[in-house]
């Protein structure tokens, strides 16, 4: 089942306009999730908004926005005064300038989502800009009210569709010379270097995502079948602190060694990863409401 589009409206380059929606491009329902139980009666809670002064439980309907003047007082901000607010980002991403994505640092890049054409009379005007787009080997920047904030963003083609990726303000990233000026400018031994990419080269691979484990996860997961079945947890392995570096071209010389001797273990390897797998595939039977309240205690 396709997941429902976040955002509807138009895609316009110059004269030319279809619509589209767009999508999440990622997901949290696989992971596991917790409620707040009450430890003495089992049962779950809710919030609830207090007001400061009195102390006294707010009802839904006198909650409202405030915003706070230079004066100490707030400003009372209704929720259909906010939806009334519409700027043309609102339904329409104006494509008004292209780039190379390689252009772009990437601590400016946010969010990703699906775009895709919203009806059959679209389609074709949507695969002309993104034919257009993959041809000249550029990606476009618009803007988009997303969640009652209007961002800037960049679409770029990806197999039928688009993607596109939310990026952040300059003014919210940290300028990274604030963080690095204190870095000493060291220059390292270049025999070591030699070693530090020789090891570089013996781990070089390539990007599968598929194969990224989440560990503490299935971690959380062994201890919830545990509890499940009347169990005692694993114990987990104590954190080990890195020894200290006394000697760095040693050091080199040992993980370099250590890489040639790795090779002829990594199949074993592979069957752990499976039997992860198989915990990981638990997770959904893990996941499900139980009968047994100890388990949230």
């Amino acid at each position: 089942m396709a997941p429902r589009p976040i955002w509807k409206g138009y895609l316009k380059l110059s004269l030319v306009t279809c619509a589209v929606e767009l999508s999440n491009a990622t997901t949290a329902a696989e992971k596991v999730s917790f409620k707040v139980i009450n430890k003495a009666t089992g049962n779950t809670v809710k919030r609830q908004y207090v007001d400061a002064t009195t102390g006294k439980p707010v009802d839904e309907k006198n909650e409202v926005k405030g915003y706070k003047l230079a004066d100490g007082e707030f400003l009372l901000i209704e929720d259909e005064e906010i939806d009334k607010i519409q700027v043309e980002s609102s339904h329409t991403m104006n494509l008004d300038g292209f780039v190379e994505k390689a252009s772009i640092d990437q601590v400016y890049l946010d969010s990703p989502y699906y775009v895709a054409p919203s009806d059959k009379v679209s389609e074709e005007a949507f695969a002309v800009i993104r034919k257009a787009l993959e041809q000249k080997k550029m990606a476009a920047l618009a803007r988009i009210v997303l969640y009652r904030r209007e961002r800037p963003v960049l679409l770029e083609p990806l197999g039928k569709g688009m993607l596109l990726t939310t990026l952040r303000y300059d003014r919210t990233v940290r300028k990274a010379d604030d963080i690095f000026d204190d870095i000493k400018d060291v220059k390292p031994d270049k025999e070591m270097i030699e070693l530090a990419t020789h090891i570089i080269d013996k781990k070089k691979t390539k990007f599968d995502p598929s194969k990224f484990e989440d560990t503490y996860e299935t971690a959380l997961i062994e201890m919830i079948e545990a509890k499940k079945a009347g169990k005692k947890p694993p114990v987990a392995k104590p954190a080990q602190s890195p020894s200290n570096v006394v000697n760095l071209f040693d050091a080199l010389k040992k993980s370099l060694a250590s890489e040639d001797d790795g090779k002829a273990k990594r199949p074993a390897a592979n069957k752990n990863g499976a039997q992860k797998a198989k915990v990981r595939a638990r997770a959904a039977s893990a996941s499900q409401p139980t009968k047994k309240r100890k388990l949230a205690s």
